[in-house]
């Protein structure tokens, strides 16, 4: 083969080569590209479940106090009527003790 032609072959061939190296290093690029916006979105979408998950932990944990509140309410109505049902049958017997106390006070003064 006569040496100008295989100078334009070589030629040809870097240029080949030149422009697959600037299309892979485009892809590469492109490639870096789509990565990133992809890991953007992972990112978002773990950061909106995280969020999901917290909003119903809270709703949950609200909702378990609320019944706590509402069990230590009733059980706190629970003590207190049953102090003042102790405190009404008691009263009979102070009223009766009081007045037998006068009566014993006044009969012993005559």
């Amino acid at each position: 083969m006569p040496r100008p032609d295989v100078l334009k072959e070589i030629k040809e061939a870097e240029t080949r080569a030149d422009e697959i190296i600037a299309e892979a290093e485009s892809d590469r690029e492109e490639r870096i590209a789509e990565a990133r916006q992809e890991a953007d979105e992972i990112r978002e979408s773990a950061r909106e479940e995280a969020e999901e998950r917290a909003t119903e932990r809270l709703a949950e944990a609200e909702k378990d106090i609320e019944a706590s509140r509402e069990d230590l309410l009733e059980e706190g109505e629970e003590t207190r009527q049953a102090l003042v049902d102790d405190a009404s049958d008691r009263i009979d017997d102070a009223v009766d003790l009081a007045l037998e106390r006068f009566e014993e006070a006044v009969d012993a003064q005559t």
